[in-house]
């Protein structure tokens, strides 16, 4: 969003607190393959606005303004409680995922969040170790020591930590390696290109590398083709996520993508593809 203050995005800055009260917000879930089984390993939890006028609003559209509203701390609690249910519903009918939600920058130096985690958590009954954070290194460098302070409350709690977005800031390496995180998301400004550009591989190489070097998961976001997936595959990455595996769907079609298993490089992929099937 360019411009927070024409009137189209004014009036809808004052919906939003009502659309929380209504309702109104969903989450969608995107998956997450594992790059060297194919298998569904996790979901990413994305918010929407089922507006009652304009239909679905996609969270580019919405989020900012309560960004600037101050209604992100409300749409993040809400987020993660709608998250943890989900899994709770998962999980009865023995479907088992690790489930993905964002944390803004706001929202991480927000002193009341640690409590209000741990409400939700408690509330749903969810074994800490399958929800994971995601935070921005932008979230990060806002105040390094209070974020580091704060990521190493959640880890002890056993939550799983994320840096988004990876790769497109400029401190990633330096504090990186003192960040009590268990993964690195690779943005998909390098994903996406990397078949066509030997440098964009290049820098993914060396991110899924340095990402092992130092005990991390490494996720690759962006997969929009097979030869991608191919090519991260070979690279060892651990999962990835993408329109090409899936694009964030309804909960209620979660399911069936656990039952697909996407082709992996080689003999395999090839078969698959020979079929039409990737």
């Amino acid at each position: 969003i360019h411009d927070l203050h024409t009137p189209s995005r004014l009036a809808l800055a004052g919906e939003l607190r009502a659309a929380l009260e209504r309702e109104e917000l969903v989450l969608h879930y995107q998956p997450q393959f594992g790059c060297a089984t194919g298998e569904l390993e996790g979901v990413e939890a994305l918010a929407r606005w089922q507006h009652p006028h304009r239909g679905l609003i996609p969270p580019g559209e919405f989020i900012p303004l309560a960004e600037r509203t101050g209604l992100i701390k409300a749409v993040t609690e809400w987020g993660l409680s709608a998250a943890l249910r989900q899994w709770r519903c998962w999980e009865r009918s023995g479907l088992h995922l690790r489930v993905a939600v964002n944390l803004s920058a706001r929202c991480l130096h927000d002193p009341g969040l640690l409590q209000r985690l741990d409400n939700v958590i408690n509330q749903w009954a969810v074994p800490p170790g399958t929800l994971e954070l995601e935070i921005t290194e932008s979230a990060v460098m806002a105040d390094p020591g209070r974020a580091h302070e704060v990521l190493a409350s959640l880890r002890a709690r056993g939550v799983r930590l994320s840096i988004d977005d990876f790769g497109t800031g400029y401190s990633s390496l330096a504090y990186l390696k003192d960040l009590p995180v268990d993964t690195v998301k690779l943005d998909r400004s390098f994903v996406s290109s990397m078949v066509g550009s030997d440098k964009d591989a290049a820098i993914v190489r060396c991110a899924i590398e340095l990402g092992h070097e130092l005990g991390l998961r490494v996720v690759a976001e962006g997969v929009e083709d097979a030869a991608t997936w191919d090519l991260l595959a070979d690279l060892g990455c651990d999962a990835a996520q993408g329109w090409h595996l899936g694009r964030a769907a309804a909960p209620e079609l979660v399911p069936s993508a656990s039952h697909t298993r996407h082709a992996l490089p080689g003999a395999a992929g090839a078969s698959a593809r020979k079929r039409g099937l990737d």
